[in-house]
């Protein structure tokens, strides 16, 4: 948690043992610092399996030699089938950084330049769309309202609809600020982004992908997804409750689009990662676009950051029943696959975890953590709601002796004491403190603490 805007995103998103090992390096063919590493990334992954927080498939490279491959948990519960390194899971916003390399693809063609602005192709553009250009919509700069943060999102998101039938929910709303000026998250830039290249190519999204990536790579499991068609080895998503794995609620794989519509699997995406940076999907001068950040360290699908020290290129993908982390870092030559068939639960934890292991970092996974015995009288004290920010609060609730901890409308999570004051997630690298006024003795306030920062939030009722 970098900042009060991913509080929630990093709360939200914090099983059953015997892994499934598909072809995995063995660490006796590696070097003693990789076998100690590879260890430790093989105890983090099954911790969380054995947690119930993470079924899904790792690949992890170095000098674009796989060191780890292995898979975990069920692709479908209800039969028994687990996770293999041939499942298809659907990868949610990783989709963009394919999205922004065919709209490259189509520059490098001489078909459109990023300066263009969106209405120069599509001809029905509002007045207000003049201003925007192809390279704000990739940079999500564009002021377009986001379609996943409308209130009726939640029955959007399961009804069939078409490219235009999407962009319409939008078009005509006012735009959220001038183009270019502020950076805003969001699906709308790339579903527009999307139909432009249906436009400018005379092709489906998912045929121009499938001639100028998928089948140039030999991306033979990767592909638009289509809730209604039956693709062999793709796994059924599940979501972490705090009453346990259930299914995920239903999404019709049209309303992300190209934002978020492909599935893929670890071995497929390690093809395209190592093409792509190799400069055999865009040219090296398109690839130095993509991975220039614009605003707020996001280049053209893709964000460029520092974490531990260590330059990475990544991109994570959220969509009900799956969650999914894609990382490189340039300067190490590391490669991080995490794909994952839990909404809600740790493969984000699973990819930052690994990548330390990688790096020698230490850390501490919540399964080595200590629990304390606390009261249900003290415990009874913390419930209660806290401002975060004026727009965003933390919903504490106890139940059945436990404390759950809500932001917003995202996921409600069980807090595990380590102490009389301080809890964490087993799904999350935050921790929460609570504190009493010293005057009273009422809890006043908590302090969530994550990634060397703290944000405060005082209690209000």
């Amino acid at each position: 948690m970098i900042g009060l805007s991913r509080i929630a995103r990093s709360l939200a998103f914090a099983a059953m043992a015997l892994p499934i090992i598909m072809a995995p390096v063995t660490s006796a063919a590696l070097p003693v610092a990789d076998t100690v590493s590879v260890g430790r990334m093989e105890a983090v992954a099954s911790s969380f399996e054995r947690d119930g927080l993470f079924w899904g498939s790792v690949l992890i490279a170095r000098d674009g030699k796989p060191v780890l491959q292995r898979s975990y948990g069920f692709a479908d519960a209800e039969w028994q089938t687990r996770n293999t390194a041939d499942t298809k899971f659907r990868i949610g916003s990783i989709t963009k950084q394919f999205t922004a390399a065919a709209i490259l693809i189509l520059q490098e063609h001489g078909q459109l330049s990023l300066q263009d602005p969106v209405g120069k192709y599509l001809r029905d553009a509002p007045a207000s769309w003049g201003r925007i250009t192809i390279y704000n919509l990739l940079t999500h700069t564009s002021g377009l309202p986001n379609i996943n943060a409308f209130e009726d999102y939640g029955s959007i998101r399961r009804v069939a609809a078409a490219p235009d039938q999407l962009i319409a929910r939008f078009r005509d709303k006012p735009l959220e600020y001038e183009p270019g000026t502020k950076y805003s998250y969001g699906n709308s830039d790339y579903i527009v982004l999307g139909r432009l290249i249906e436009v400018v190519s005379g092709k489906s999204y998912a045929a121009f992908l499938q001639q100028h990536i998928f089948d140039p790579l030999k991306m033979t499991s990767t592909g638009v997804d289509d809730e209604r068609a039956v693709v062999p080895l793709r796994a059924e998503g599940y979501a972490v409750t705090p009453n346990g794995i259930r299914h995920a609620d239903a999404v019709s794989m049209t309303v992300p689009f190209s934002a978020g519509n492909l599935y893929s699997t670890v071995g497929d995406l390690f093809k395209w990662e190592s093409a792509l940076f190799a400069g055999r999907v865009v040219s090296l001068t398109s690839l130095k676009l993509m991975t220039t950040p614009f605003r707020k360290g996001y280049g053209l699908g893709l964000f460029i950051d520092d974490r531990d020290g260590h330059r990475v290129i990544s991109h994570s993908g959220d969509i009900d029943g799956f969650g999914g982390m894609l990382a490189y870092y340039p300067d190490d030559k590391l490669t991080v696959i995490v794909l994952s068939n839990l909404f809600g639960g740790a493969y984000g934890l699973v990819a930052k975890d690994m990548a330390k292991s990688a790096f020698g970092i230490p850390f501490v996974l919540p399964s080595e953590r200590k629990v304390v015995a606390v009261p249900v009288t003290t415990l009874a004290e913390y419930a209660g709601t806290y401002k975060l920010t004026p727009t965003i609060a933390n919903v504490i609730t106890l139940t059945n002796g436990h404390l759950t901890s809500r932001i917003g409308n995202q996921a409600e999570l069980e807090m595990v004491p380590e102490s009389p004051t301080m809890f964490f997630f087993r799904s999350g690298e935050a921790e929460v403190e609570f504190v009493r006024d010293p005057s009273t003795g009422k809890v006043a306030h908590l302090i969530v603490h994550q990634d060397g920062a703290s944000f405060e939030g005082a209690k209000v009722d």
